[in-house]
């Protein structure tokens, strides 16, 4: 009657287990949705263009925030520079450059359209 009481059974090993594939889980599933998130964006999916009265044709890094950018606006191109805080027209091109050679098609980019007006421009 007077039994000794007994022990509570050990908690068993597949409990912690359990939780380490939980967490190997939602890992998994975080990693996931940033890799596609980080494509999402490098493939500029959803990118805000209004038809085609404005496109950007060329852009050349100048430093680590600084770059300068042709964009065509209906039939007009014009050289912008960008900074972090800034836009600043830097050109209006007379005539439009032909920038439809896609960069690293087999051709030299150093001898682009685009690299001479910056070069003829002394930037």
């Amino acid at each position: 009657m007077f039994a000794a009481p007994q022990t509570a059974p050990a908690a068993h090993a597949g409990a912690l287990g359990g939780l380490g594939e939980v967490t190997l889980a939602l890992l998994l599933v975080l990693g996931a949705v940033f890799a596609l998130a980080w494509l999402l964006k490098r493939a500029r999916v959803f990118s805000s263009r209004v038809g085609s009265a404005l496109d950007v044709l060329a852009q050349v890094p100048l430093g680590q925030k600084e770059r300068a950018v042709l964009v065509r606006v209906g039939a007009t191109q014009i050289l912008l520079g960008v900074a972090a805080g800034s836009v600043n027209t830097l050109y209006v091109l007379p005539e439009p450059l032909d920038v439809s050679r896609a960069p690293g098609a087999g051709g030299n980019e150093a001898n682009s359209p685009f690299r001479a007006l910056l070069r003829s421009l002394g930037k």
